[in-house]
């Protein structure tokens, strides 16, 4: 349960809070797709399974109301070692691809490279959403429907 707060703390300074929503917002300027990090020290009792969690919080945060249904959920269990990638319906990714995001990040956690690591993850999420979610019509600006800064639970 310790192990949880301390990596976080470690970890999700400040500097890689406005780092990580820094590049979030400069990447939503190229699509509809929106995405959020929520950051879990430690899981509640309440539920077992990481996968139904980020599920929870997904709702929790409400990152199912966006305009263009194009909501993405990147969320990390320190205490479980257990990343998840949620997207609304209107995010039409193959599995695979957000299975490849979640097995990078997760490798690079294991050799410690959190600030590099999810880093790398924001950018290949962004590039997901470029690609598969409606671009911004033109002279439409980009909404930002839901926060940039990760939401640490």
């Amino acid at each position: 349960m310790l192990e949880g707060h301390w990596l976080r703390r470690k970890h999700f300074t400040p500097q890689l809070l406005r780092q990580i929503a820094d590049l979030i917002k400069q990447g939503e300027r190229d699509h509809t797709g929106e995405l959020m990090i929520a950051v879990e020290a430690v899981s509640p009792a309440h539920e077992r399974k990481s996968h139904l969690r980020a599920l929870e919080v997904f709702g929790r945060l409400k990152v199912w109301d966006t305009p263009h249904n194009t909501g993405v959920l990147l969320y990390l269990a320190l205490d479980r070692h257990h990343i998840e990638l949620i997207a609304d319906r209107g995010v039409g990714v193959p599995n695979a691809m957000w299975e490849r995001v979640c097995a990078q990040l997760q490798s690079r956690l294991q050799k410690g490279e959190y600030v590099a690591g999810v880093l790398a993850a924001v950018d290949d999420i962004e590039a997901i959403l470029r690609e598969h979610c409606p671009p911004l019509a033109k002279g439409e600006l980009p909404t930002n429907d839901l926060p940039d800064e990760p939401v640490m639970l």
